[in-house]
């Protein structure tokens, strides 16, 4: 019973992730290069992002020292993963972007905090009351394919966001039109390496709550590239028309 109240709750949480996806294609969420201070009070866009990353591992934290199943290897190597991911997203990548004097609406960071306080919730409850992993959980195939697909996307997240900072640093205008490799097909390969990464620890979780995780992932980051890409399109007169906006030769 107490496993199907869960579910239910993760189901309900994912129908409210496809709501705001439809939300998010017509409401452009105000920060980075579509920052707006007629969102109310703004803070530091670097504090902002420390701050709204952060309690998805608090949460998860407090999860695992509460846990009621014991935790295997491959569940250790799943959290090892996720917080690899956040450790990075949360400290060393708000410290290297070009943010001087940017700011971001506080209301962002609050929404933020409270869909990783979700998020990271439910993925916590789950581990520490219904995780049932084995050794063999390593020889199979959504092991295999989950883990290509979360180091590939892993590193063409990084290897892009670095690309786009570089970019910044090395230009005396404040945007530029990015160029190679991925760039030539898609304007957010850094966006598109992170549903990459998130759909292949989806895939070596195989359970509900990483799949709702996914799930709020697309919701978020597909309207997001959509609205960098029609940003790129209104601002450079000459941004290449055949590009796509994340998915390669598709969206």
């Amino acid at each position: 019973m107490l496993y199907s109240t869960y579910e239910q709750l993760i189901l309900a949480w994912m129908a409210v992730g496809i709501v705001t996806f439809f939300i998010l294609l017509k409401v452009t969420a105000p920060y980075g290069r579509h920052s707006s201070s007629g969102w109310g009070p703004m803070i530091s866009n670097r504090l902002g992002w420390i701050l709204m990353e952060v309690p998805v591992m608090l949460c998860l934290l407090y999860f695992m020292r509460e846990a009621s199943v014991p935790l295997t290897n491959y569940a250790w190597m799943l959290l090892a993963l996720f917080f690899f991911h956040y450790l990075n997203r949360t400290f060393i990548f708000p410290l290297r972007i070009k943010t001087k004097g940017k700011k971001m609406p506080l209301l962002i960071v609050v929404s933020a905090i409270l869909f990783n306080v979700v998020n990271g919730s439910s993925l916590g409850y789950y581990f520490a009351n219904f995780a049932s992993y084995t050794s063999a959980d390593f020889m199979s195939m959504h092991f295999i394919l989950g883990a290509l697909l979360f180091c590939a996307g892993l590193c063409i997240n990084w290897i892009y966001d670095t690309r786009l900072i570089n970019m910044r640093k090395e230009s005396s205008q404040q945007y530029v039109i990015p160029q190679g490799a991925l760039f030539n097909v898609i304007s957010c390969p850094n966006l598109f390496g992170e549903i990459v990464e998130w759909s292949g620890f989806a895939l070596m979780c195989w359970n509900l709550p990483a799949l709702a995780f996914l799930v709020w992932t697309l919701a978020n980051l597909l309207p997001r590239a959509i609205s960098h890409h029609r940003w790129y399109l209104q601002k450079f007169e000459d941004y290449p028309k055949e590009r796509k906006a994340v998915i390669p030769f598709i969206i």
